[in-house]
């Protein structure tokens, strides 16, 4: 009975310490560097510690003063549309004034930052430059920058870390939702980028902030990361997160990657495929309050089931395009454009290059890129 009691202690102290803890649960690293400041943050319902407790609940228990909450795409409790116009407004449970990050301003007038001593970021990316966090931060640290506030980034998982691939952005195609010469899936947490944005003089004008990365603890490169709550209304789950990018390619396009049902980002369809053994109803929910196709039977694929991909997946664009009944309407060119980072991929498909041959177009800006990321990595492969 004792030999039983002390490995079932041992499993749970192995289990224990191997923990992930994000940068907010790492409190000795960064208590110190807000007592007696006046901080703003910049956050949303993702930055929650041991999946409960709100980042900014904690700074106020400890008496930390935050002068504004900076809320991002979505707002602060997560509720808004993609790309849907953000307010300025008041937390409820805290008083605290919110101001949208994502409306009239993309980042804090010189009006807002008066008395805030030191800015703070913690939010939870996806792993991918379309992914609008990323911006949001790239902005933040230009506007400290430029005011001389410090930035404290807390770093959190990346649920897809270990996936590296797609095509670099062409700077020519530069966006809110593709700022930096990096692939599609980009194998770095939003605290690795900062260190590269800042590296890289990315900033206006090469100018730096004086940044400070709360890193993650007991986390590697090799481990899976389960979100604790939806990242943004239409990523409710892991297989959505890790499809995310793959059928986000289809927002350039006249497919619907399931807005409008419970599966987001696990199916694709449109009344211009033609008729399979799966078809959707988009309808007004609570990620989309008026999908494409609202209302109409879209014909596609259920990926909601399929096996974890580990790359950027292409082949369901291409079976896409191939079986659409009227091919001169499947592109929107400027959508798709941006969010590929390039023109080059539309052009690709549309001559009917193979799978292979458009993955071997990318080897020389991945193999660059991972060489120019490697000085900026915090989290070692296992």
């Amino acid at each position: 009975m004792k030999k039983l009691t002390l490995i079932c202690v041992l499993i749970a102290t192995v289990s224990f310490a191997q923990k992930i803890q994000t940068g907010a649960e790492n409190y000795k690293e960064y208590l110190p560097l807000l007592k007696g400041k006046t901080i703003g943050i910049v956050t949303n319902q993702t930055g929650i510690i041991d999946k409960k407790t709100h980042l900014v609940d904690l700074l106020v228990e400890k008496k930390i003063k935050i002068k504004t909450i900076f809320a991002p795409e979505h707002g602060f409790r997560g509720t808004a549309d993609a790309g849907e116009h953000v307010s300025d407004e008041v937390d409820a449970k805290t008083g605290l004034s919110i101001a949208s990050l994502y409306g009239k301003n993309n980042k804090p007038s010189p009006e807002q930052l008066k008395g805030i001593d030191v800015m703070v970021f913690d939010l939870q990316d996806v792993g991918t430059r379309l992914y609008t966090y990323v911006s949001t931060m790239h902005r933040i640290m230009e506007v400290c920058a430029e005011n001389n506030i410090p930035l404290i980034v807390m770093d959190r998982p990346n649920p897809n870390i270990a996936i590296v691939d797609g095509p670099v952005l062409d700077i020519a195609f530069q966006s809110g939702i593709g700022m930096h010469r990096t692939p599609l899936l980009h194998g770095m947490t939003l605290g690795e980028q900062a260190k590269m944005i800042n590296g890289q003089k990315w900033l206006k004008d090469g100018i730096q902030c004086q940044l400070t990365v709360i890193p993650c603890l007991n986390y590697n490169r090799s481990m899976t990361y389960s979100l604790p709550v939806r990242p943004s209304p239409n990523l409710p789950n892991d297989q959505s997160i890790n499809l995310y990018v793959s059928l986000c390619l289809f927002e350039g396009t006249n497919i619907s990657m399931g807005r409008g049902t419970e599966k987001q980002f696990q199916i694709y369809g449109s009344p211009d495929l033609p008729k399979s053994d799966f078809a959707f109803t988009p309808k007004p929910n609570f990620g989309d309050k008026d999908p494409l196709y609202n209302g109409i039977e879209c014909n596609g694929e259920d990926l909601s089931a399929i096996p974890r991909i580990n790359r950027l997946e292409i082949k369901w664009l291409i079976k896409a395009y191939q079986s659409c009944l009227d091919k001169s309407k499947f592109f929107d060119k400027r959508k798709f454009a941006i969010r590929a980072g390039n023109d080059k991929l539309q052009q690709q498909i549309e001559a009917g290059i193979s799978e292979e041959e458009i993955r071997n177009s990318w080897n020389d800006g991945l193999r660059d890129f991972k060489k120019m990321r490697k000085q900026y990595l915090i989290y070692n492969e296992k």
